[in-house]
């Protein structure tokens, strides 16, 4: 893929001082690093290293990358070294993607209250999936499956949801054999629906019991029991969306679809069609409309305030895994599922040059470090002596 012209890190280079003097006051300490990680990213300011070509001979000084969760330019290897990992855990069956999101009346508190009630939303469709997969009027099986928070919309305004990956079957209770799925059909969504809705509302009780919310803002008002009661009945009298994608395949595909979902940010760099002093434009898919491609143009504040109100606290993880694939059972059973398929255990899949090393511009020979430049080094060093050039 061809290196966009725009960058979010040219919005924050122009736009970065006027929208912190603007939102300082209600940044967070993440989010100023965020901006900051992405405008030193690949620059020299993080230092670099001196490759040489392979084949040719050819040297080239490549910039260090930040590394940062929220850069759109440092996902890519991240996500390679990732799917590398997860192709053993793959199994020979069909996949399944549910998506779980909340009515829009949450997302304030939920904004309010990111750390807790993200991780409620892991929980409680988790334990949907699981619970609804292991009633015998339904598939009667224990699951093992990943699930991936989002929570940006196309236009970057809050839209909280768990893309969850599954497997089309699991263990019967006593582990003696595999039930599949059906080869269309997966779990009811009207069900997971009612139940998600129960489990989240329920959490959110417990959570208020436990004084464990945050009320500011327009939530403010919830701070009182009898007010928080009315939401919670407001919340349950709602349908809640669960939806199920048309199933995608066997392993071949999971990693190319898994691709899409795992390392995304908020945008990435090649959805920005212009970028101005006094504006940005980018491009967005309107999903409401049959995925119609759309523009949208905002002011450079206003982009970088729906861009960082996507930073996850710290430490947040937003990959998780539940059933027999979490950390505690994947040894254990993940190699009790291959037996009861039949399949054989899968072979390990060492990171190919291409994800660990880049490409010699001139030649397209393999590039090897040789030498590793601080910052100070790289500012004294006379560009006219090698080709500056930016690698993934």
């Amino acid at each position: 893929m061809s290196r966009p012209p725009f960058e979010v890190a040219d919005i924050i280079r122009s736009a970065g001082d006027a929208f912190r003097e603007q939102y300082g006051n209600s940044l967070t300490w993440p989010q100023h690093k965020v901006l900051d990680a992405i405008v030193r990213c690949r620059t020299a300011a993080l230092g670099g290293h001196r490759d040489q070509c392979l084949s040719c001979g050819r040297e080239a000084i490549s910039y260090n990358s930040c590394r940062n969760r929220h850069c759109p330019k440092c996902q890519s290897g991240a996500r390679d070294q990732w799917l590398a990992r997860r192709q053993q855990e793959l199994l020979n069956v069909g996949y399944y993607h549910l998506v779980f999101s909340v009515p829009h009346e949450l997302v304030p508190l939920m904004w309010r209250n990111k750390r807790q009630l993200f991780s409620l939303l892991f929980e409680a469709s988790a334990a949907t999936v699981l619970d609804v997969a292991a009633a015998p009027k339904h598939l009667g099986a224990e699951l093992g499956f990943l699930s991936i928070l989002h929570t940006w919309g196309q236009t970057l305004t809050p839209h909280p949801h768990i893309h969850c990956v599954v497997p089309g079957g699991g263990l019967a209770p006593d582990h003696s054999r595999w039930i599949a799925s059906r080869s269309n059909f997966f779990l009811p969504v009207k069900v997971l629906s009612r139940v998600f809705r129960g489990k989240f509302v329920a959490g959110l009780r417990r959570l208020f019991a436990r004084r464990q919310l945050r009320f500011f803002g327009e939530c403010t008002p919830l701070h009182e029991e009898k007010y928080f009661a009315s939401f919670m009945r407001q919340l349950y009298r709602q349908d809640w969306v669960v939806y199920a994608k048309p199933p995608f395949g066997g392993p071949e595909h999971v990693l190319h679809y898994l691709a899409r979902y795992t390392h995304r940010v908020a945008i990435s760099n090649h959805r920005l069609l212009s970028v101005s002093a006094s504006e940005v434009c980018f491009r967005w898919k309107d999903y409401a409309h049959g995925g119609k491609q759309r523009t949208m143009t905002l002011t450079p504040q206003e982009f970088l305030r729906r861009f960082v109100q996507h930073v996850l606290p710290r430490g947040f993880p937003r990959i998780r895994y539940f059933g027999w694939l979490s950390n505690r059972m994947r040894s254990r059973i993940l190699p009790l599922c291959r037996e009861r398929l039949n399949q054989a255990p899968s072979a390990e899949v060492p990171l190919t040059a291409k994800q660990v090393s880049w490409s010699c511009t001139h030649c397209q020979g393999l590039m090897q470090p040789v030498e590793k430049l601080s910052a100070a080094q790289l500012f004294f060093t006379k560009q006219k002596e090698v080709h500056v050039v930016d690698s993934s």
